[in-house]
Protein backbone atom coordinates (compact mmCIF):
# COMPACT_ATOMS: atom_id res chain seq x y z
CA UNK A 1 0.00 0.00 0.00
CA UNK A 2 1.58 3.14 -1.35
CA UNK A 3 1.39 6.48 0.77
CA UNK A 4 1.49 9.99 -1.01
CA UNK A 5 1.88 13.74 -0.22
CA UNK A 6 -0.85 16.74 -1.15
CA UNK A 7 0.27 19.99 -1.09
CA UNK A 8 -2.32 23.00 -1.03
CA UNK A 9 -1.61 25.71 -3.04
CA UNK A 10 -4.86 27.42 -3.31
CA UNK A 11 -8.22 27.26 -1.70
CA UNK A 12 -9.38 27.54 1.74
CA UNK A 13 -7.51 24.94 3.03
CA UNK A 14 -4.03 26.65 1.14
CA UNK A 15 -0.55 25.95 3.10
CA UNK A 16 -1.82 22.48 4.42
CA UNK A 17 0.08 19.50 3.93
CA UNK A 18 -1.45 16.07 3.82
CA UNK A 19 1.31 13.61 4.64
CA UNK A 20 1.82 10.14 4.60
CA UNK A 21 -2.01 8.97 2.92
CA UNK A 22 -2.32 5.60 2.32
CA UNK A 23 -3.62 4.64 -0.62
CA UNK A 24 -6.41 5.09 -1.91
CA UNK A 25 -7.12 8.54 -0.82
CA UNK A 26 -10.34 10.11 -2.02
CA UNK A 27 -10.90 14.00 -3.15
CA UNK A 28 -14.01 15.62 -2.28
CA UNK A 29 -16.90 18.19 -0.44
CA UNK A 30 -17.71 15.47 2.10
CA UNK A 31 -16.27 14.86 5.36
CA UNK A 32 -15.49 11.24 4.77
CA UNK A 33 -12.54 11.51 1.84
CA UNK A 34 -9.38 11.78 2.51
CA UNK A 35 -8.63 15.09 1.32
CA UNK A 36 -12.17 17.58 2.25
CA UNK A 37 -11.92 20.93 0.45
CA UNK A 38 -14.01 23.14 1.28
CA UNK A 39 -15.20 24.47 -1.98
CA UNK A 40 -18.74 24.40 -3.62
CA UNK A 41 -17.19 23.58 -7.28
CA UNK A 42 -15.98 20.34 -5.66
CA UNK A 43 -18.37 17.53 -5.84
CA UNK A 44 -18.99 15.35 -2.80
CA UNK A 45 -16.41 12.39 -3.71
CA UNK A 46 -14.64 14.46 -6.68
CA UNK A 47 -11.44 12.54 -7.63
CA UNK A 48 -9.53 9.57 -6.40
CA UNK A 49 -5.92 8.54 -6.44
CA UNK A 50 -5.55 5.09 -5.78
CA UNK A 51 -2.09 2.52 -6.71
CA UNK A 52 -2.17 -0.01 -9.57
CA UNK A 53 1.42 -1.65 -9.79
CA UNK A 54 4.09 1.08 -9.09
CA UNK A 55 2.02 3.43 -10.55
CA UNK A 56 -0.05 6.41 -8.98
CA UNK A 57 -3.60 6.68 -11.04
CA UNK A 58 -5.46 9.76 -10.47
CA UNK A 59 -9.55 9.09 -10.93
CA UNK A 60 -12.27 11.71 -11.76
CA UNK A 61 -15.03 10.37 -10.35
CA UNK A 62 -17.46 11.59 -13.10
CA UNK A 63 -17.24 14.86 -10.83
CA UNK A 64 -19.65 17.91 -11.74
CA UNK A 65 -16.59 20.67 -13.08
CA UNK A 66 -13.75 17.84 -13.95
CA UNK A 67 -10.33 17.72 -12.81
CA UNK A 68 -7.37 18.81 -14.46
CA UNK A 69 -3.67 17.73 -14.27
CA UNK A 70 -1.27 20.28 -15.12
CA UNK A 71 -4.21 22.52 -16.94
CA UNK A 72 -5.50 19.70 -19.07
CA UNK A 73 -8.98 17.68 -18.20
CA UNK A 74 -8.48 14.10 -17.17
CA UNK A 75 -10.71 11.31 -16.44
CA UNK A 76 -7.48 9.15 -15.88
CA UNK A 77 -3.63 10.11 -14.73
CA UNK A 78 -0.80 8.25 -14.02
CA UNK A 79 0.65 11.28 -11.65
CA UNK A 80 4.21 11.78 -11.47
CA UNK A 81 5.68 14.38 -8.43
CA UNK A 82 5.30 17.86 -8.92
CA UNK A 83 2.07 17.14 -10.95
CA UNK A 84 -0.64 20.11 -10.43
CA UNK A 85 -4.07 19.30 -9.69
CA UNK A 86 -6.95 21.30 -9.98
CA UNK A 87 -10.16 20.43 -8.52
CA UNK A 88 -12.65 23.00 -7.97
CA UNK A 89 -10.60 26.85 -7.41
CA UNK A 90 -7.87 24.11 -5.24
CA UNK A 91 -4.81 24.02 -6.55
CA UNK A 92 -2.92 20.96 -5.14
CA UNK A 93 0.47 19.54 -5.46
CA UNK A 94 1.40 15.42 -6.06
CA UNK A 95 4.07 14.26 -3.91
CA UNK A 96 6.43 16.23 -0.97
CA UNK A 97 9.19 18.41 -1.64
CA UNK A 98 11.85 15.90 -1.40
CA UNK A 99 9.82 13.39 -3.69
CA UNK A 100 9.77 16.11 -6.37
CA UNK A 101 13.54 16.92 -5.94
CA UNK A 102 14.35 13.39 -6.45
CA UNK A 103 11.59 12.93 -9.41
CA UNK A 104 13.58 15.43 -11.17
CA UNK A 105 17.08 14.50 -10.07
CA UNK A 106 18.07 17.33 -8.43
CA UNK A 107 20.42 17.69 -5.85
CA UNK A 108 18.73 18.86 -2.58
CA UNK A 109 15.71 20.52 -1.56
CA UNK A 110 13.73 22.44 -4.46
CA UNK A 111 14.32 25.28 -1.89
CA UNK A 112 17.86 25.29 -2.20
CA UNK A 113 18.00 24.65 -6.52
CA UNK A 114 20.48 26.61 -8.05
CA UNK A 115 20.11 29.91 -9.00
CA UNK A 116 22.05 29.84 -12.63
CA UNK A 117 20.31 31.60 -15.41
CA UNK A 118 21.19 27.79 -17.84
CA UNK A 119 18.14 25.97 -18.27
CA UNK A 120 18.42 22.42 -17.58
CA UNK A 121 18.81 19.80 -20.23
CA UNK A 122 15.58 18.25 -20.94
CA UNK A 123 12.13 19.03 -20.30
CA UNK A 124 11.23 22.32 -20.61
CA UNK A 125 7.67 24.48 -19.59
CA UNK A 126 6.04 26.66 -22.06
CA UNK A 127 4.63 29.71 -19.93
CA UNK A 128 2.21 30.44 -19.25
CA UNK A 129 -0.44 27.33 -18.88
CA UNK A 130 -3.45 26.78 -20.90
CA UNK A 131 -5.89 29.06 -18.67
CA UNK A 132 -8.24 27.23 -15.88
CA UNK A 133 -11.66 28.82 -15.71
CA UNK A 134 -11.93 27.24 -12.06
CA UNK A 135 -8.85 29.18 -10.89
CA UNK A 136 -9.40 32.33 -12.20
CA UNK A 137 -7.60 35.37 -10.66
CA UNK A 138 -9.01 37.97 -8.86
CA UNK A 139 -7.96 41.04 -8.18
CA UNK A 140 -7.19 41.37 -4.56
CA UNK A 141 -5.42 44.60 -4.38
CA UNK A 142 -7.03 46.70 -7.19
CA UNK A 143 -5.78 50.02 -5.39
CA UNK A 144 -2.27 48.41 -5.57
CA UNK A 145 0.05 47.10 -3.09
CA UNK A 146 -0.79 46.81 0.56
CA UNK A 147 0.99 49.41 3.03
CA UNK A 148 3.36 48.06 5.14
CA UNK A 149 2.92 47.50 8.66
CA UNK A 150 4.12 50.35 11.03
CA UNK A 151 5.99 50.81 14.56
CA UNK A 152 7.80 47.66 13.73
CA UNK A 153 10.22 46.40 16.79
CA UNK A 154 13.36 46.11 15.66
CA UNK A 155 13.52 42.40 15.28
CA UNK A 156 10.30 42.89 13.40
CA UNK A 157 11.71 44.57 10.78
CA UNK A 158 14.79 42.43 10.37
CA UNK A 159 12.17 39.49 10.01
CA UNK A 160 10.10 41.18 7.46
CA UNK A 161 13.15 42.45 5.65
CA UNK A 162 14.29 38.74 5.53
CA UNK A 163 10.53 37.43 4.48
CA UNK A 164 10.64 39.93 1.43
CA UNK A 165 14.56 39.57 0.51
CA UNK A 166 13.63 35.36 0.21
CA UNK A 167 10.69 36.08 -1.69
CA UNK A 168 12.59 38.69 -4.24
CA UNK A 169 15.63 36.37 -4.68
CA UNK A 170 13.69 33.71 -5.14
CA UNK A 171 11.81 34.94 -7.38
CA UNK A 172 14.36 36.70 -9.49
CA UNK A 173 16.42 33.72 -10.14
CA UNK A 174 13.36 32.23 -11.48
CA UNK A 175 12.88 35.14 -13.66
CA UNK A 176 16.38 34.78 -14.45
CA UNK A 177 15.88 31.33 -15.62
CA UNK A 178 13.41 32.24 -18.27
CA UNK A 179 14.88 31.53 -22.28
CA UNK A 180 13.31 32.93 -25.13
CA UNK A 181 12.04 29.99 -27.56
CA UNK A 182 12.40 32.41 -30.63
CA UNK A 183 15.85 32.80 -32.18
CA UNK A 184 16.92 36.37 -32.51
CA UNK A 185 16.95 36.10 -36.28
CA UNK A 186 13.45 35.38 -36.54
CA UNK A 187 12.14 38.84 -35.79
CA UNK A 188 11.15 41.35 -37.70
CA UNK A 189 11.99 44.68 -37.96
CA UNK A 190 9.02 46.60 -38.44
CA UNK A 191 8.58 50.43 -37.94
CA UNK A 192 4.71 50.63 -37.16
CA UNK A 193 2.44 53.69 -35.88
CA UNK A 194 2.19 51.70 -32.89
CA UNK A 195 2.57 48.22 -31.57
CA UNK A 196 -0.86 47.22 -31.97
CA UNK A 197 -1.12 47.96 -35.12
CA UNK A 198 1.50 45.72 -35.80
CA UNK A 199 0.27 42.89 -33.80
CA UNK A 200 -2.76 43.04 -35.73
CA UNK A 201 -0.80 43.11 -38.71
CA UNK A 202 0.91 40.09 -38.65
CA UNK A 203 -1.30 38.07 -36.21
CA UNK A 204 0.75 35.40 -34.10
CA UNK A 205 4.13 36.51 -35.14
CA UNK A 206 6.82 38.06 -32.71
CA UNK A 207 7.53 41.66 -33.79
CA UNK A 208 10.21 43.80 -31.92
CA UNK A 209 10.40 47.32 -31.04
CA UNK A 210 12.66 50.16 -29.71
CA UNK A 211 11.87 49.07 -26.49
CA UNK A 212 9.79 45.67 -26.19
CA UNK A 213 9.05 42.68 -28.26
CA UNK A 214 5.33 41.49 -28.70
CA UNK A 215 4.78 37.89 -29.38
CA UNK A 216 8.14 36.20 -28.35
CA UNK A 217 7.06 33.51 -25.38
CA UNK A 218 9.51 32.71 -22.41
CA UNK A 219 10.10 28.82 -21.34
CA UNK A 220 12.00 27.62 -18.13
CA UNK A 221 13.25 24.14 -17.17
CA UNK A 222 10.46 21.81 -14.90
CA UNK A 223 13.24 21.89 -12.41
CA UNK A 224 12.79 25.95 -12.05
CA UNK A 225 8.68 25.47 -12.55
CA UNK A 226 8.99 23.47 -9.26
CA UNK A 227 10.76 25.88 -7.93
CA UNK A 228 8.10 28.34 -8.15
CA UNK A 229 5.84 25.89 -6.86
CA UNK A 230 7.80 25.32 -4.21
CA UNK A 231 7.82 29.22 -3.48
CA UNK A 232 3.95 29.10 -3.04
CA UNK A 233 3.56 26.65 -1.41
CA UNK A 234 6.03 28.08 1.42
CA UNK A 235 3.81 31.73 1.04
CA UNK A 236 0.89 29.79 1.46
CA UNK A 237 2.24 28.20 4.63
CA UNK A 238 3.46 31.07 5.85
CA UNK A 239 0.01 32.63 5.33
CA UNK A 240 -1.68 29.89 6.93
CA UNK A 241 0.46 30.40 9.75
CA UNK A 242 -0.29 33.93 10.30
CA UNK A 243 -3.61 33.52 10.72
CA UNK A 244 -3.56 29.80 12.81
CA UNK A 245 -0.15 29.92 14.82
CA UNK A 246 -1.24 26.88 16.72
CA UNK A 247 -1.56 24.84 13.56
CA UNK A 248 2.52 26.03 12.10
CA UNK A 249 3.64 22.71 13.74
CA UNK A 250 1.21 20.73 11.85
CA UNK A 251 1.56 22.61 8.54
CA UNK A 252 5.39 22.20 8.31
CA UNK A 253 5.40 18.58 9.36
Amino acid sequence: MAEITIQVLEGLERGRVFESLETPVTIGREDDNSIQLNDERVSRFHSKIQEDGDRIILTDLDSTNGTRVNGRPVQLRVLRPGDQIAIGRCLLIFGSPAKIAEFLGTAGPLRQQDTSPAVATGATLDLPLQADDDLELIEFFPGGPPELPGQLTPLQQAQLSDMVSFIHDRIGSILHAAVSVTPADAFKQLDPPSVEEAVDGLPGEPVETEDRTVGEEMVVAVETWQRLLALEMELAVYLRSIAEPSQLRDLTG
